[in-house]
């Protein structure tokens, strides 16, 4: 992983919201500087489990803005600026790049978008003029679209475009696109140590909001081999991460947080506070990491 800009964990970081729904900002800043004492690698902005999706193009492009700066340099920063519109994309990348991240993460098309491979191809193509690293997708349970190894290969070939994100949760899939060559990053929670054993070049993480400092050890130990040491690791982490993935996942994240104190507030609407009677489970998966994790934030 030593030659890969984004190696370890990077962790997609909860965006905070006040009791109004506003983005609050002075607590991101706190949970910033508890992750980067925690030991996290990198971040990334505006994620999936930081409600992408529901935050307005303004709302993303200074929630980046805001993170990098509070970074500074401190760990890598990695921008997601998917959107629909291609140009909108280049906008907001465009954007990422003057803010100081390091790299961006992008969906390929979605919502009945081109689903041929050169269509895929000259998306990403122009993306890339924007001139920032560029960390692909792979999510077809959400998008309808596969990156296989053969349009990986393709997809490489383009300047900028250094990685893709595998959260399919197949990891004989994501193991071939390790194959490939091209560094392949794992994004589903459940599959971490496997996937890192089968080449994956680094972790973007969401379940880790919970439990930084126990993720962190995971990655180093791996980085280093020390696979014994990983698998007595994962012994406390798999229970949660197994759990988070069987649904409400981003609500399980806010939840999970608030209870290590990493919390965000609620996450936005549409979506709603975990139910209360998954707040048990959740509890009891998260108790054996209880020792390791003191959140100062």
């Amino acid at each position: 992983m030593s030659h890969f800009a984004f190696p370890g964990v990077n962790l997609a970081i909860t965006t905070p919201f006040d009791a109004q729904g506003h983005i609050d900002y002075a607590r991101f800043e706190q949970l910033i500087e508890g992750y980067i004492a925690a030991g996290v690698h990198g971040f990334v902005l505006s994620s999936g489990t930081g409600m992408h999706v529901y935050l307005s193009k303004d709302e993303s492009k200074e929630l980046v803005a805001f993170g990098a700066k509070v970074i500074a340099g401190r760990a890598t920063v990695i921008a997601q600026t998917s959107a629909l519109l291609v140009e909108e994309v280049v906008e907001r990348t465009v954007h990422a790049k003057h803010c100081g991240a390091d790299g961006v993460m992008v969906l390929p098309p979605f919502f009945e978008g081109p689903t041929d491979d050169q269509g895929i191809i000259d998306f990403y193509s122009s993306v890339s003029e924007a001139g920032l690293p560029i960390i692909g997708y792979n999510v077809p349970q959400a998008v309808g679209i596969e990156v296989t190894p053969a349009l990986l290969q393709e997809l490489s070939k383009i300047p900028n475009f250094v990685s893709v994100k595998d959260s399919s949760g197949d990891l004989a899939a994501q193991a071939s696109l390790a194959r490939t060559g091209v560094p392949t990053m794992n994004g589903a929670d459940p599959l971490v140590p496997y996937a890192l054993f089968a080449g994956a070049a680094g972790l973007i993480w969401g379940g880790a909001n919970m439990a930084p400092k126990t993720c962190v050890a995971l990655a180093n130990a791996a980085q280093a081999q020390r696979w014994d040491e990983v698998r007595e690791i994962w012994k406390a982490l798999a229970p949660v991460m197994s759990l988070i993935w069987q649904g409400d996942y981003v609500q399980s994240v806010y939840a999970g947080a608030d209870m290590m104190g990493y919390g965000a507030g609620n996450p936005r609407r549409p979506l709603a506070r975990l139910a209360a009677d998954k707040h048990q489970a959740l509890r009891d998966a998260l108790a054996p990491l209880l020792e390791r994790e003191v959140a100062t934030v």
